[in-house]
């Protein structure tokens, strides 16, 4: 449970003259109160009010599992058969008496759930967004979770590895990604940050693309884009490697890719804007004349989700801060030709940044 984030999200409610906070999405129910679940159709909610005990609202079934887990205030359960809306009206009136203003996650709370515990607090109709201030909060990593960070990344390249090792001629990419994933499932890595990448040849060409049975072939480029899940972190990063000898225009693609990579990531320390790192990888690839195939924003924050705020892109004139993680990840897509992306999330310090992962950026050739 983070008790100090908890806090610093009441300070905000003070401020904001709010009575209650209803936190919906799973991730960030995760990063206060410390209970991880994906509740699929089921209702799962936080509720902190602004003075007294916070709630945490979950299946029956899960009951058993938040109680066991580091949250420490009452959990409410539901069965499948009841109204769990219903339920919440009641929990709320009971505790906290009438919520005059409320704030709920806006990029997260859908309408259909938004009319539903609406017509339970019949009188409130004062809802203020808690989107920025959840941003805030998570944006400025603490030492415990930067070592979670760390240590996610470091199983990140050990999926690297894993995968590496798998690579031959006629495999096919979903083969390859069931190796990582079994292999990281023996060694107590129960979950992907995200559906792993491997994409072969041309494949690699879509920045997003879907692996599948394409089988790897030599003289071309294999792209891995992967990360787990540890303690509650996330990590992500992408590496692209040569089967066998590439050819002069796969190696030129990864070397000036590779280079925009590298000089962001020096690029990072306290003061920079978001908007500058990007247009800083982008002015590389930009001089080598392939900056129409660099067709995503630079990077994203990384936390307890793969994808936090901020956003590495034109425009974003966010302050870099000592304490932020996100990733660096240039890439160039030439399709029908080639595909490279390098990626490494890292730590902002106050002179520069340390990426979470190690695996070396220079191109492997494996035989």
């Amino acid at each position: 449970m983070n008790n100090v984030k908890i806090n610093e999200l009441r300070k905000w409610m003070a401020q904001k003259q709010a009575d209650l906070a209803y936190i919906s999405d799973p991730g960030h129910i995760a990063y206060f109160s410390g209970y991880e679940s994906e509740p699929h159709e089921r209702v799962l909610a936080l509720f902190i009010p602004l003075e007294q005990d916070p709630f945490l609202f979950t299946p029956a079934l899960e009951v058993e599992d938040a109680q066991n887990s580091s949250w420490t205030f009452d959990v409410r359960g539901y069965l499948d058969s009841e109204n769990p809306w219903e339920i919440i009206g009641k929990e709320l009136r009971t505790r906290y008496g009438q919520p005059g203003k409320i704030g709920i996650e806006k990029n997260a709370l859908t309408v259909d759930r938004f009319d539903a515990i609406s017509d339970q607090l019949v009188g409130t109709d004062d809802f203020i967004d808690l989107t920025s201030i959840i941003q805030r909060l998570q944006l400025i990593k603490t030492v415990e979770e930067k070592d979670k960070l760390i240590a996610a990344g470091k199983w990140a390249d050990v999926a690297f590895e894993v995968g590496f090792k798998a690579v031959k001629e006629g495999i096919t990419e979903q083969a390859i990604i069931a190796e990582i994933e079994y292999q990281l499932k023996k060694q107590g890595v129960s979950q992907m940050s995200f559906d792993t990448i491997v994409l072969a040849g041309m494949n690699a060409a879509s920045p997003h693309g879907t692996p599948g049975s394409t089988k790897v072939t030599p003289n071309e480029l294999v792209l891995f884009d992967l990360g787990v899940v540890w303690d509650g972190y996330c990590s992500d990063a992408t590496r692209t490697v040569a089967y066998k000898k590439p050819t002069e225009f796969q190696e030129k693609i990864y070397n000036i890719t590779l280079e925009a990579q590298l000089t962001a990531q020096a690029a990072v320390r306290p003061g920079v804007t978001a908007a500058e790192l990007d247009q800083i990888a982008r002015n590389v690839i930009n001089s080598y004349g392939y900056g129409e195939y660099f067709n995503h924003r630079l990077g994203h924050g990384i936390g307890t989700t793969v994808h936090e705020f901020p956003s590495l892109v034109e425009g974003n004139d966010l302050i870099i801060e000592e304490g932020m993680c996100f990733s660096l990840e240039p890439g160039i897509y030439i399709p029908g030709k080639v595909g490279v992306r390098i990626e490494d999330c890292v730590y902002v310090t106050k002179d520069g940044c340390v990426p979470f992962t190690t695996t070396s950026k220079e191109l492997r050739i494996l035989d």
